[in-house]
């Protein structure tokens, strides 16, 4: 029996499993990842212990398992500066979440071409992305502007850094999905764009190669003495994508965790929104690009933590669920913009709301509402992708540690009304770079992983349409309300 381990390097934590040749994860190991706030708005995390909790999540599982090869993904848009020499970070890690960008993008709204932009990248002008907060620190820091202009620095995303020192400073690498993420990348021609370097001032010295998503890379030293081959690199959204066996064009997954991520598959054609979703790539493998449309909401399993540690109002984040099910006020709604409204609104300065609260609203309504705003996000993404793409869903693949709430997944069940499967690997972005990895050493086929999926749980729909329409209403109303208090301070 061959064994594959996938690290996903996630926002929140390091998860690192092991999955057999039929896809089944055997063993898991997590490390959890703390988040600074140093000012409103800028997000960041420490790239040693970053370093420190991919070695901490692997190294046991090695111990344990003879694994035949490693698949990494990571957190996508979140980077860092290193000096070349002696690989130390001139910068923390600065995360996807962080809108430091957010003036810069309003000031190049009226210098970049807007549709040019997204032709070459699928993406919008935003902070969401690399590109602007990494211009951001090179013009607030002219010592790290010259120092990238003489090759004296490097940029990296998180699989970037830590291939980086697992090699000794060997290996200066991303792949095309995370490349895609950047803003600097044109996803028709594989390639770092000169045109978009010139806009947004970054030195290409700077930047990593691009590697094929699959194909051995080399072999590492994955904490403690364990020397394994690494065989695929992916940005984590689409790592869940594959995990969730979402091969064919039309495919569609959700993944939960910090946010929440749909993806459709669209196959080896570039499909560019007209309805403020994205258009990214999927993976490079086999020789082939598969790109897909991307449609995110910033603030989910974030929401709920929130309820937990920032308000105390519940235990845990597991709670949440039984408490909402006890709620009888389905008055009190939520817009859970607490890191901006994304897809398809793009009002990064958007902040969360509470609506139809009075003297007897109780946590449990808080909770309920919480969750309930999340679906509602999740039912604008899915509503959005349709018009896109003019295919009608009719199941959701969904994935991640929210995916374990019943009331969530049955207040998206009655939303969409469609059905809702839950995956039985709750870890498909882990596992699908394991998965992938598998793929790219032992080529096991796609369609031998796609006759692997199994459901964990599935949800049907039970409210009535009147009802439905009525709960939909009242999120409407609460949203139009948030885009046009926070328009006016745009």
């Amino acid at each position: 029996m061959a064994y594959w381990l996938g690290i996903d390097q996630g926002t929140s934590q390091t998860t690192a499993v092991v999955v057999d040749e039929q896809g089944r994860v055997q063993a898991r190991r997590t490390v959890k990842l703390a988040a600074h706030f140093p000012k409103p708005g800028w997000v960041e995390q420490d790239p040693w212990e970053i370093l420190a909790g991919v070695r901490a999540a692997a190294a046991p599982l090695l111990d344990a398992y003879p694994i035949q090869t490693v698949g990494f993904d990571n957190q996508g848009e979140t980077f860092l500066l290193w000096d070349a020499a002696t690989g130390a970070p001139v910068t923390p890690a600065i995360v996807w979440q962080d809108q430091r960008g957010l003036a810069l993008c309003r000031q190049l709204a009226h210098e970049i071409d807007a549709r040019l932009l997204q032709t070459k990248t699928g993406l919008r002008l935003d902070s969401y992305f690399s590109a602007p907060k990494l211009r951001f620190v090179l013009e607030q820091d002219h010592s790290l502007a010259t120092a990238a202009q003489a090759g004296k620095l490097r940029f990296g995303t998180m699989d970037t850094w830590v291939l980086w020192h697992l090699s000794q400073g060997r290996l200066h690498i991303t792949d095309p999905s995370t490349a895609s993420r950047t803003l600097l990348f044109d996803i028709n021609r594989l390639a770092w764009d000169d045109e978009l370097l010139g806009w947004f001032r970054v030195p290409h010295a700077l930047l990593p190669t691009v590697i094929a998503s699959s194909g051995f890379v080399a072999e590492l030293d994955w904490g403690d003495g364990h020397l394994r081959p690494l065989h695929a690199l992916l940005v984590d959204q689409q790592a869940a994508l594959f995990g969730q066996a979402c091969f064919a064009p039309g495919d569609v997954k959700c993944t939960f965790g910090t946010g929440a991520f749909l993806l459709m598959n669209t196959g080896s054609a570039v499909h560019l929104s007209g309805h403020g979703l994205l258009a990214t790539i999927a993976w490079h493998i086999d020789g082939a690009t598969t790109y897909a449309l991307d449609g995110g909401d910033f603030a989910t399993g974030a929401a709920v933590q929130w309820l937990a540690d920032g308000l105390a109002l519940i235990p845990d984040v597991a709670a949440s669920g039984t408490l909402a099910e006890s709620s009888h006020d389905l008055a009190v709604v939520f817009v859970p913009a607490l890191a901006g409204l994304a897809a398809p609104y793009w009002l990064p300065q958007a902040r969360g709301a509470f609506f139809g609260l009075q003297r007897s609203t109780s946590r449990a309504d808080l909770a309920r509402a919480v969750l309930d705003g999340i679906a509602c996000r999740v039912h604008e993404l899915v509503e959005t992708m349709q018009r896109d793409s003019g295919n009608t869903l009719r199941q959701l693949k969904v994935d991640g540690g929210p995916s374990a709430n019943r009331y969530l997944m049955q207040s998206l069940a009655d939303l969409l009304d469609i059905e809702i499967l839950v995956a039985a690997n709750d870890e498909a972005t882990a596992a699908g770079i394991a998965q992938l990895a598998g793929h790219a050493a032992s080529g096991v086929s796609l369609a031998s992983l796609r006759a692997g999926w199994r459901p964990q749980a599935a949800y049907s729909p039970r409210v009535s349409p009147a009802e439905r329409q009525a709960r939909l209403d009242r999120w409407h109303r609460a949203l139009a309300a948030v885009r046009l208090f926070h328009a006016e301070t745009g």
